[in-house]
């Protein structure tokens, strides 16, 4: 009988980074194991191993599986929520009231401290924040499309 070779231990493997702690104390259990079994048990050391490997991946894969696929879920919602669906016409109507009612005080504000340069910062201020809700509230007002528009037909083979 040849002399028996030493069994490696999980430290000194160089192909494998033994990160999970729990593995590499099953990995060295059942190292010892079979040293103190012998070889007659050792199929039956690796293949029990093995499926604690395997149960692992198969773990880990279903974990990422489920992330993907609520992340996928929350994009499609996220896309398939339009702003001009949600909004209502009453919305966008009392927009437009709040800003013109703030206009008056802000325009006074501006008129006051900076007379016509500061009102017309102020009315540039006020036309850019109803310019900015009506282009979200309407992506088609100003020739602007929506992420993910069927309207990119040209250049499709």
């Amino acid at each position: 009988m040849p002399p028996a070779r030493p069994l490696p231990t999980v430290n000194g493997m160089t192909g494998m980074e033994a990160r999970d702690t729990e593995l590499k104390r099953e990995l060295d259990a059942s190292l010892q194991a079979r040293r103190e079994l012998g070889e007659e048990y050792e199929s039956a050391l690796v293949d029990s191993f093995l499926e604690k490997v395997d149960q692992r991946v198969d773990a880990a894969v279903e974990r990422r599986v489920r992330r993907q696929f609520a992340e996928s879920q929350m994009a499609a919602a996220r896309d398939s929520r339009s702003p001009g669906a949600t909004d209502s016409w009453g919305e966008r109507f009392g927009f437009g009231i709040v800003s013109l009612v703030l206009a008056v005080p802000l325009s006074a504000i501006g008129a006051g401290t900076a007379h016509l340069p500061g009102l017309l910062v102020t009315w540039v201020g006020i036309v850019g924040v109803n310019v900015v809700q009506a282009a979200r509230t309407s992506p088609g007002l100003f020739g602007l499309r929506r992420r993910g528009s069927d309207r990119d037909d040209d250049w499709k083979d």
